[in-house]
């Protein structure tokens, strides 16, 4: 047989071996890079020290950028951003503000869905995680796992505990914590909580469901998940087909709260790792936060009966 010169052969193989690899290593996120986060607060809605959605956008904003981590955020405000190249190169987006058929992501699931196949971390805190039933909730259980349903969730204040946390990344550096808020619970997940991982949950006393049946208030639904003792998801993870990761947080009603260091520390924990940037042993560290830090940045003015040193000693906040 006639002699075959294979060098072409070899030198094509390892081509293509290269380029495959490289390919293989460029679809893997490097944890390393700088990380960009998109705040979009909503506009005031309620009195002042709730629903403070710019000024606690802003806050945790600050503490990302201080944190050491490889993480940049900036906060848009309000709302979805009329500019389509605000959203471009996004690694995580959060949105802290009203929900419901106002919610900010209304008239823009299309545009959000289209961010979220290509891999965008979302995290929603507070009344965020409401929108209509329909595929606008289809949406956020594809998002983040899953939304406030009207009709079948609920909207309480109450002291929720959380003794036991879960080994996940959000979880590093949080201690057992409790908190006063409008925490809201049986929320409408996904089907078997495919991909869902709960991380703040606790058992509510049927105090919680003294109002009576109402969009928000109540339903028979709600009332027999506390009567079988049944552990209510107040906080949670979700892992996406497309790659992506979600938040859902549904505490965050008074701006006050977030001087607490492990309320802050799970919400800005959950935005790194929806980021895809690595989340430290210990948790995102900042520093800690005084009462003269949570009044700045606000939208509103205090009302003339603002008793500062009474809100400084119920939240343990140290002098200025």
């Amino acid at each position: 047989m006639p002699h075959l010169d294979r060098t072409p052969f070899r030198y094509g193989c390892l081509l293509i071996a290269l380029v495959f690899t490289a390919t293989t290593y460029a679809a893997e996120p490097d944890p390393n890079s700088v990380k960009h986060v998109l705040f979009l607060p909503g506009p005031p809605s309620h009195a002042y020290g709730s629903h403070d959605h710019l000024a606690g956008c802003i806050l945790l904003a600050k503490s990302l950028n201080i944190s050491g981590l490889p993480v940049e955020a900036t906060v848009h405000h309000y709302g979805w951003p009329e500019d389509r190249r605000k959203l471009d190169g996004i690694d995580c987006l959060v949105m802290y503000g009203d929900g419901g058929n106002g919610h900010m992501v209304m008239g823009h699931i299309d545009e959000l869905d289209s961010l979220a196949s290509r891999g965008m971390g979302i995290v929603c805190l507070h009344y965020a995680v409401e929108v209509p039933k329909g595929p606008p909730g289809d949406a956020f259980r594809r998002w983040i796992g899953g939304y406030y349903e009207t009709n079948w969730s609920v909207n309480p204040f109450w002291t929720a505990k959380f003794a036991d946390l879960p080994k996940h990344p959000i979880t590093r550096g949080v201690q057992p914590f409790e908190m006063y808020d409008e925490w809201y619970y049986h929320m409408r997940f996904r089907e078997g909580m495919q991909g869902v991982t709960p991380i703040l949950s606790d058992l509510p006393s049927s105090e919680t469901l003294v109002r009576p049946d109402g969009p928000h208030s109540g339903n028979k639904f709600v009332r027999a998940s506390v009567a079988r003792h049944e552990r209510q998801t107040v906080a949670w993870a979700a892992e996406r087909q497309d790659g992506g990761r979600g938040f859902g947080f549904t505490g965050g009603h008074t701006h006050w709260n977030w001087s607490d260091p492990n309320f802050r520390k799970i919400v800005l924990n959950a935005i790194v790792w929806c980021a895809k940037a690595e989340v430290p042993p210990n948790g995102v560290t900042d520093r800690p936060i005084t009462l003269a830090d949570l009044e700045t940045d606000h939208d509103e003015k205090p009302p003339a009966d603002f008793d500062r040193e009474q809100v400084r000693k119920q939240f343990h906040l140290p002098a200025d």
